[in-house]
């Protein structure tokens, strides 16, 4: 077994775990007190960098790196993400940290709330907003969800620099193909069933996007009802989420290599928001949604309650993958097997909000 390096961003700081000789360790937790709601692994330096989106309910929201695989910490002595004084916007939080592909060293991008992108050049030490989509034609009809109004999802093209897509929530997806010069909705086939046109152009409430391992092309959409995939990168959906429990859900997950394989945690409703069937279950795709299989090997048996919630569902990226999830009663369970098989790592934990891992 490769080592692999696992974070766990929690309602109450940052959890790290790491398996070494196939056996797991934990840190003490860091950031006390700070809901942790989203962490990068840069694995693009030679030593891994991380990241972490703290919220301070005193200080406010920060983003942190480290260079030691958390040892020590670094806050930058400005700001890391700042909205523009002509914004009128404050930083509320930053929902997701995403590094760049290889092509482009240093960029990362970060999601925000307010629904803002904001991007950097010298790995997440600064970040400048992506204006074009601050200033879309079509924000001042965006309008927040249950969890507020924020960019959540950022995936990109190891292909091409230009292409960015990002998920909003409740805007739906909206893609650039310079860059983030420009941008557009591209939500044609998903659905917005809380509105009076099901289809629109946006309003979609998007909860998660993963690109495929084999076909960049092909992507997989968990929606506020609904689970779809694309295959010409964001431009049209078709639902695949027939064979499931229910297609309602936050999180959604591809597989690091094998093409066509996808994971999604289904919840029963937006108005019950516990595991479908109050079975604690991950379901697996191997054929881009045709067909669905549980996997619950090694999963509690009996009712269970816990959400995953739209990050808090990762693979890492060792062959066969490592697979993991954290809920919202505080179990974090892990499969070294591609998900067939899962065990406890630990539990009583804060609520989990994001989980990240990778091989280091």
């Amino acid at each position: 077994m490769p080592d692999v390096l696992l974070t766990v961003g929690t309602r109450k700081g940052l959890f790290i775990g790491r398996r070494h000789d196939g056996r797991w360790e934990f840190d003490d937790p860091h950031f006390p007190a700070q809901a942790v709601y989203s962490v990068a692994i840069d694995t693009r330096p030679d030593t891994p960098r991380l990241l972490v989106g703290g919220d301070s309910a005193h200080w406010g929201p920060s983003v942190f790196h480290s260079d030691d695989l958390g040892r020590t910490w670094a806050e930058p002595p400005a700001p890391a993400v700042k909205f523009p004084q002509d914004t009128g916007a404050s930083l509320e939080r930053v929902w997701q940290l995403h590094p760049a592909p290889a092509h482009s060293p240093g960029v990362v991008y970060a999601g925000t709330e307010p629904a803002a992108l904001f991007r950097s050049d010298d790995g997440g030490e600064s970040f400048a907003l992506v204006r074009p989509l601050w200033e879309h034609p079509t924000r001042s009809r965006w309008e927040p969800g249950g969890g507020g109004e924020a960019v959540h999802t950022v995936v990109t093209d190891r292909r091409d620099p230009g292409a960015v897509t990002v998920a909003v929530s409740t805007a739906g997806v909206f893609r650039s193909r310079d860059g983030g010069a420009s941008w557009a909705p591209s939500n044609e086939g998903v659905s917005a069933v809380f509105r009076p046109d099901p289809h629109p152009e946006f309003g979609q409430c998007v909860h998660k996007i993963a690109q495929d391992a084999g076909d960049l092309d092909r992507l997989y959409l968990q929606n506020h009802w609904g689970v779809y995939r694309s295959d010409d990168a964001g431009g049209s959906w078709t639902d695949i989420g027939g064979p499931l429990p229910s297609d309602f859900g936050f999180a959604v997950a591809a597989h690091p290599h094998r093409p066509d394989t996808a994971y999604v945690f289904p919840i029963t409703a937006d108005s019950d928001r516990v595991p479908a069937e109050r079975r604690c279950r991950v379901y697996r795709t191997r054929d881009a949604g045709t067909s669905w299989e549980p996997l619950d090997k090694g999963l509690p048996r009996g009712d269970h309650y816990g959400t995953v919630l739209r990050d808090a569902l990762c693979t890492d990226d060792a062959d066969p993958a490592g697979v993991y999830f954290g809920n919202r009663n505080g179990e974090l369970y892990a499969s070294d097997d591609d998900g067939d098989s899962w065990r406890l790592l630990a539990d009583h934990l804060p609520d989990v909000l994001c989980v990240r891992a990778a091989v280091v």
